[in-house]
This record gives structure tokens, sequence and C-alpha cells, in this order.
């Protein structure tokens, strides 16, 4: 497993199994602060920067905000972890 750390917020591993990966993010559970990638065996962690939560809940604002007034239903997701295990792909957005 090789490491790469070009940012204090950032951290890049190689050859990381998607099992490894599915294992990770169980044993890490839902309440976890750091955020996901992988993509055929690179993992991306990253910690949100406080712009980016400014950020988030801005636009979850106002989406809710319009989808009000045009009365229409929504679900957020919140951080929701989006895989394929065929294309041994999952991020976090």
């Amino acid at each position: 497993m090789l490491l790469t750390k070009p940012r204090a917020d950032r951290v890049v591993l190689y050859n990381i199994s998607w099992q490894q990966f599915e294992n990770l993010l169980a044993d890490l559970g839902e309440s976890r602060a750091a955020r996901f990638a992988y993509d055929n065996g690179t993992l991306e962690i990253m910690t949100p920067l406080p712009e980016h939560e400014y950020y988030k809940e801005t636009i979850g604002i106002s989406i809710q905000d319009i989808a009000e007034v045009l009365e229409q239903d929504y679900e957020s997701l919140g951080s929701t972890t989006w895989k394929r295990e065929i294309q041994k792909a999952g991020v976090e957005p």
C-alpha cells in the first residue's frame, strides 16, 4: 500500500481492494467526519473544510426554500455513500 499526503485535509492510498474499502466504511460507521472517494484501487480520504460546510448548508437551505415555494416533495440524503461494486468505485459527495 502506497500513501501520498499532498495536503493536510487530504490523504490518498493506493492498491486498496474493494473489500478493504467496504470494511473501512463498515468499521467507521455512518457518523464519521471524513469523506471517502474510491476508484479502482485508489482511496482518497478528505476532511471537509469549514468553507465546504458553509456552502453545503447554504445550498441545502436554498433547495429547501425552492422546493417549498414550488410545493415539491424532496428528500435530503445528507452524507450518502454512492457505490458501484461492478465499477469498483464509490464516492461521498
